[in-house]
């Protein structure tokens, strides 16, 4: 391929103002809410419960998403085709399920046992004196939430280093210090707003540069003719193997144990207005979804070959087609756009990561019975927020290969470990202590596990496995192990709604 045919990506002034006005606007949105944050460590990490439904409906769903999204879908569906969809198909479904009744049932139980995480949910659910159980979950969430986000953070350097031509390591300093400045001030109510912010400018982007980039080329009927003489994988959505599409599928089962999107259940002002969230949060993740999709089938029509991106890497695609085809403004809103993306998941396992050791570890084990003052809980929440972005930026610089090696099973470990145990412990009043503790132990070790070797990880994504052995690991152990009278009442508190 001739250097010529190469695009790059360049600025010109007006892009870089746009990008520059949403950066203050997020800054702007934790200096807006420090004050509320300030008040305890309940307003900090979950918002007081006093979060509104539109604001839940759509940090639910974009905390969730991150840069995978924008790049990493757009990037498959430039690939592969339409089939693509069942890489998204899987978590819109399940998040369905959450939104109408695991969600409700997490939140009431939260309120009246006044949990304020899930390890908290865990430890009031099983009656968790000795604090072993709290600790084991702790332990799995900053196994794989230090490198989560720290995955985040060198993404977000390499979209600056793409996007504004500064080298990544400056990229990832800045990427981490606008995380830092509003999740450190605002807290929880400052990521749930600037998540809805960032959802506005990802599903403007995903639905306004495909659609543009449709019309520009002649119309959708003439880019599927174009596509179809390629090749008929690029308008076959049923072009895949049954093993990939369930794999694929599979992607969904981590919700419900990724604790940065249940914090989202357990915030809402009124458990009644579920519903609302159901159909506002599916909408954005319908449209989410196939505007990822249809960025990457018009991408192929326009860079045939993918020696034609930058570096012939597709999740370079994204940026290059606004760039062909938007107005520069419109330019800087879409890299604002996958800045949202990584920042709207980052602060959020950063949240989460901080409550485990403010919370769970120096509130309810070291500080057990001790009533410590909320000022200097959130005070601590500030000090530990800074202290884990630290440490994810030591990751990021220096262990830049583990880093990647823990994020491709981050979203697979939390889930198989969390998702099948607290959806037996808000469901099945038979699930006991130690059938939890078998939970958590097989799905984190059977995904690892099966994600290290080979011949396994090319037959199937290791969540699938992980979250069938996690699930099977709880019942079994439940039934041989009897639940104690403690676990019976929480259970019973449950139903009354």
């Amino acid at each position: 391929m001739d250097e010529t045919q190469i695009i790059s990506v360049s600025l010109d002034s007006s892009a870089v103002i746009a990008f520059i006005g949403y950066l203050v606007l997020i800054v702007g949105v934790g200096i807006y809410a420090s004050r509320f944050s300030s008040r305890g460590i309940s307003e900090y990490f979950i918002g007081g419960r006093k979060m509104n439904r539109f604001v839940v409906a759509l940090s639910a769903v974009v905390s969730g998403r991150s840069a995978w999204l924008l790049l990493g879908v757009t990037g498959m569906a430039y690939a592969r085709g339409p089939s693509a969809i069942w890489a998204v198909l899987g978590y819109i479904v399940v998040e369905i399920f959450l939104f109408l009744y695991y969600g409700r049932r997490l939140r009431n139980f939260t309120e009246k046992r006044n949990c304020i995480t899930i390890p908290d949910f865990f430890a009031e659910r099983f009656n968790d004196h000795d604090g072993k159980l709290r600790m084991t979950i702790v332990a799995i969430f900053l196994i794989f939430m230090i490198g989560y986000i720290s995955s985040q953070f060198v993404a977000g350097g390499k979209a600056f280093a793409s996007g504004f031509g500064i080298d990544t390591g400056s990229g990832i300093l800045l990427t981490a210090f606008i995380v830092l400045v509003y999740t450190i001030v605002g807290g929880f109510l400052a990521v749930s707003l600037t998540d809805m912010f960032q959802a506005i400018f990802m599903i403007l982007s995903l639905v306004m540069l495909p659609v543009v980039a449709i019309l520009n080329f002649g119309g959708l009927t003439e880019m599927i003719n174009t596509l179809l003489s390629m090749d008929a994988i690029y308008v076959d959505p049923f072009a895949i193997s049954v093993g990939a599409a369930i794999g694929f599928l599979g992607i969904g089962l981590g919700s419900p144990g990724n604790p940065h999107i249940l914090a989202r259940y357990m915030s809402i002002d009124d458990p009644k207005q579920f519903k609302y969230v159901a159909v506002v949060g599916t909408t954005w993740n319908v449209f989410m979804a196939w505007g990822a999709v249809f960025v990457g089938l018009a991408g192929r029509v326009y860079f045939p070959e993918v020696e034609m991106l930058p570096a012939s890497d597709t999740e370079n695609l994204f940026p290059m087609l606004a760039q062909l085809h938007l107005h520069p403004i419109l330019f800087g809103v879409v890299l604002a756009s996958i800045f949202a993306a990584i920042m709207s998941t980052a602060d959020s396992q950063l949240l989460v990561a901080a409550s485990s050791v403010v919370r769970d570890l120096y509130e309810k084990i070291i500080k057990k019975g001790v009533e410590v003052p909320q000022a200097k809980l959130v005070l601590y929440s500030r000090i530990v927020v800074f202290a884990i972005v630290v440490l994810a930026l030591i990751f990021g610089f220096y262990a830049e290969d583990l880093v990647f090696w823990l994020v491709l099973f981050a979203w697979a470990g939390l889930g198989a470990a969390i998702g099948p145990t607290s959806i037996l412990a808000l469901y099945w009043k038979g699930t006991t202590r130690a059938g939890i503790f078998a939970g958590l132990i097989t799905g984190t070790l059977v995904t690892v596990a099966w994600y290290l070797t080979p011949g396994l990880k090319d037959l199937m994504y290791e969540l699938i496995p992980g979250f069938i052995s996690s699930m099977l690991a709880t019942w079994i152990v439940s039934l041989f192990t009897t639940p104690a009278p403690d676990s019976k009442k929480a259970f019973e508190d449950m139903f009354d709604e």
